[in-house]
């Protein structure tokens, strides 16, 4: 099983942590966007920001939340649009391991 990724974080200083996994959890919740949605966005901001684990993390949380490969896919496309190729070369890198 992987290690969350904070780890060292909630070692350090458990309160930060604590602060963090809430923003998250509020940020990435049900509300006027679904969670998916939310999971999707996410995940294109991490492919145009070069943070290939994020992506892999974000996609399969967005699948969790019933997001299809073709939904996946679409949102890269308008990460693609606005970001330019990198984060689709980050994108391939990421889904590599969510899609074997």
């Amino acid at each position: 099983m992987e290690s969350h990724p904070l780890e060292p974080i909630k070692k350090l200083d458990p309160g930060f942590f604590d602060f963090v996994e809430q923003s998250r959890e509020r940020a990435l919740k049900d509300g006027a966007l679904s969670a998916k949605t939310k999971y999707l966005i996410a995940m294109v901001l991490d492919a145009a920001h070069g943070a290939a684990g994020g992506v892999t993390s974000l996609a399969r949380q967005a699948a969790k939340h019933g997001a299809t490969k073709e939904e996946i896919m679409e949102a890269i496309q308008v990460a693609n649009f606005i970001s330019g190729v990198g984060s689709v070369y980050t994108a391939s890198f990421g889904l590599a391991e969510v899609f074997k």
